[in-house]
């Protein structure tokens, strides 16, 4: 268990009632931030899907789905979703959403595996948005025109915040910087991925980190991606690979870089193909999503997921997610917490 306890910690709401009131007012603000600057239609989402349909985000391919039988279809299994990427996918075939448009959700998920600190809980929600593109919208300047709108949406809130609860200063950047995760290692040789994010988000305050899955000149991954939702493997235009990347920003409470969002333009059937055979699953081909993206039926698109509580533990200023959403805590880390001022829900 790793625990950041900021000496001098202050909540600045000043208690649970106005903390309460702050998390709507994140909430509905950006959302509806989010939804103009995309063009995004909100429907509603599972939180279950049945187990074999190749639907459920693998993550980085290790963590176990909470997995069930369902009593009236002969004990089908069914499994809790770690995301929506793929779900959406299919959602906007359904709809017949037309390029330049899209769908968000609100997507509630259960990670048992994950190691539990001041950023990370087994109960995820976020904001799943997938938005249908041209093949020709496919390359690295589009990418880079949805992370700017993303981030107005962010700046946009944090200031509307600022109008209703002053004690809250703004503090992000006016532009977010982008860099390619191959450019960070020859910024910062001989360091871990992890370092390199310090050292560039500390700098820029706002960043972007392009190509994230795919190995890189010192024979690893930033960091892992599935094979079969974001574009990792394609040659972009700055002579790099990859077409996805995550946005962090510099958190002055746990003074460490802080990942608000994970996102990219999703595989076409070429790259679907090429990154299971990279990753040694081509079995996984005759899974009904991905062979319906094989077969062409699925549209071209850009999408991924911003956390709920991430965003709003981040512009309220807090120090741990359990000040934001009510979860399960070691009671170890409980009693560190309150001993620190850090009062978890």
């Amino acid at each position: 268990m790793q625990l950041i306890l900021p000496d001098r910690y202050e909540d600045l709401l000043g208690g649970a009632e106005n903390t309460e009131k702050a998390i709507k007012a994140v909430k509905d603000m950006f959302q509806n931030n989010l939804s103009a600057q995309l063009a995004l239609l909100r429907v509603t989402a599972p939180m279950v899907v049945l187990s074999g349909t190749g639907l459920n985000d693998e993550l980085n391919g290790v963590e176990r789905p909470v997995r069930f039988p369902i009593k009236d279809m002969d004990e089908r299994q069914a499994e809790v979703v770690h995301s929506l990427a793929k779900w959406k996918r299919v959602k906007l075939a359904q709809l017949g959403i037309a390029p330049g448009r899209g769908i968000y959700t609100d997507m509630n998920a259960l990670r048992p595996d994950e190691e539990l600190d001041n950023i990370h809980s087994i109960y995820v929600d976020q904001w799943d948005w997938e938005k249908v593109i041209r093949p020709e919208d496919r390359h690295l300047g589009f990418l880079k025109q949805t992370v700017r709108r993303i981030y107005e949406a962010i700046k946009v809130t944090e200031n509307k915040l600022f109008v209703e609860f002053p004690q809250i200063a703004p503090e992000l950047p006016e532009d977010i910087h982008f860099v390619h995760a191959e450019e960070l290692v020859q910024l910062y040789p001989g360091r871990s991925p992890k370092e390199r994010e310090h050292e560039i988000v500390r700098r820029y305050g706002a960043v972007f980190i392009i190509g994230i899955g795919g190995d890189l000149s010192d024979g690893h991954p930033h960091d892992g991606r599935a094979a079969d939702y974001d574009d990792w493997s394609s040659p972009n235009e700055e002579g790099f690979k990859g077409l996805n990347g995550d946005i962090l920003v510099w958190n002055h409470i746990l003074q460490r870089p802080f990942e608000l969002s994970s996102m990219g333009i999703r595989v076409d059937a070429a790259a679907l193909h090429r990154q299971l055979a990279i990753r040694d699953e081509l079995h996984k081909e005759n899974l009904p999503f991905h062979r319906s993206l094989l077969d062409g039926q699925l549209p071209c698109t850009i999408g991924g997921g911003i956390g709920q509580s991430r965003l709003c533990m981040f512009l309220l200023r807090k120090a741990h997610i359990g000040e934001i959403q009510s979860s399960i805590w070691p009671e170890e880390m409980v009693s560190r917490c309150a001993e620190a001022g850090i009062k978890l829900v």
